[in-house]
């Protein structure tokens, strides 16, 4: 995913064995998948890096009210956080990600692609040309 806006930033994991430990994450977005974001992790262990994408508007609109199911879900959260909950088959991890942090990465990647213009920025040929032989 080329990244056309990004924020580092330090995240928690509330519900994990040790809460107060941060770990680093980045949130990206990239203009020519516009309404989705990229929450990544650095790899662990000899794996490769930990990577979650889902809708920028997921994002913008849990910092507010709980929105989402199924994989992902994003709740305001205690304490100027946003909880973006992951899941998967092999279980369920709930994120604690600065308010602020959302907040700054949103507004970046809103001058980027302004709400309500995605469509404009999809390569709607390029896509149909890769699927087609």
């Amino acid at each position: 995913m080329p990244v056309t806006a990004s924020r580092s930033t330090a995240v928690t994991l509330p519900e994990g064995p040790f809460p107060q430990v941060a770990v680093d994450a980045e949130l990206r977005f990239d203009a020519s998948l516009p309404y989705a974001v990229c929450l990544a992790f650095p790899p662990l262990d000899d794996g490769g890096e930990v990577q979650w994408v889902f809708a920028r508007e997921l994002l913008n609109e849990g910092r507010h009210t709980p929105v989402g199911h199924g994989d992902v879900a994003v709740a305001p959260g205690r304490d100027g956080q946003v909880l973006v909950t992951l899941r998967s088959p092999a279980g369920r991890a709930v994120i604690s990600i600065p308010s602020d942090a959302v907040a700054a990465f949103l507004y970046d990647s809103y001058a980027v692609v302004p709400a309500g213009t995605e469509s404009a920025h999809l390569d709607l040929d390029s896509a149909l040309a890769r699927l087609l032989p």
